[in-house]
């Protein structure tokens, strides 16, 4: 999967497992997107071709229904939501199987906003 990572989603970890997993994997960092909006980050992700992976669930979901409500076309957000319980917050390498076992199911990403909590 082609992915790009958010400002909040870019620990040097996840990147390093998400590459050893075979995806392709940019950042805001690496991208010069630090500061910039959601909304700009976002759109460098769709003009790129990638699915977009942050822990900013709130805005992130508002952005993909503007997007969906003026007929906008994205790759897929993928969101972690924190709920600072160590019992349910994904590790890195929960987020990485996460996307594997959203990938094994085939489940349509394009255009979708997924919490990838659910496919632990």
């Amino acid at each position: 999967m082609r992915l790009h990572l958010d400002e909040d989603s870019s620990a040097g970890l996840l990147v390093k497992l998400l590459q050893s997993a075979g995806h392709d994997v940019t950042t805001s960092v690496g991208a010069g997107l630090i500061g910039q909006s959601d909304a700009i980050q976002l759109t460098s992700a769709i003009q790129h071709n990638r699915v977009f992976l942050t822990h900013n669930f709130e805005d992130f979901e508002d952005l993909h229904d503007l997007i969906a409500a003026t007929n906008g076309r994205h790759l897929g957000i993928l969101v972690v939501r924190k709920e600072n319980n160590s019992a349910r917050d994904l590790s890195p390498r929960g987020i990485v199987n996460a996307i594997r076992k959203l990938e094994l199911s085939a489940s349509p990403v394009a255009n979708e906003y997924i919490t990838l909590n659910q496919w632990r």
